[in-house]
């Protein structure tokens, strides 16, 4: 029997297994808050024209905002192996002291602020 044969009845085992397991393993006791639908946090059963606060889509951007800073910065540490590292870095900080100014421009306007 070979490696590839090998290996396909291996995954076919490892899954076949596993399948059974998730299948029996959970204790399934419903209760009233299993059986009641959820969506988002606001009740389905209620009126559909209830106000959205704006604060989620606030927070979503700025996580958005500071996810994509990291993925930006993220070959930071390799620009030592460029032709002059030392504008990579200069650049870097002018990124970072931006999106710092920014974060406090939000905060002392008070979009961070989750009551009101």
């Amino acid at each position: 029997m070979n490696l590839v044969m090998t290996t396909i009845i291996i995954s076919i085992v490892l899954s076949t297994v596993l399948a059974l397991v998730s299948f029996w393993l959970p204790m399934m006791t419903p209760n009233h808050d299993k059986l009641s639908p959820y969506e988002c946090g606001f009740d389905p059963l209620g009126s559909a024209r209830l106000p959205f606060s704006l604060r989620f889509f606030l927070v979503a951007i700025l996580f958005l905002l500071f996810d994509l800073e990291i993925a930006l910065l993220l070959p930071l540490p390799w620009a030592d192996q460029l032709s002059s590292p030392l504008m990579t870095f200069i650049w870097a900080f002018i990124f970072l002291t931006f999106l710092s100014l920014g974060l406090i421009y939000e905060w002392i306007q008070g979009g961070l602020e989750w009551a009101e």
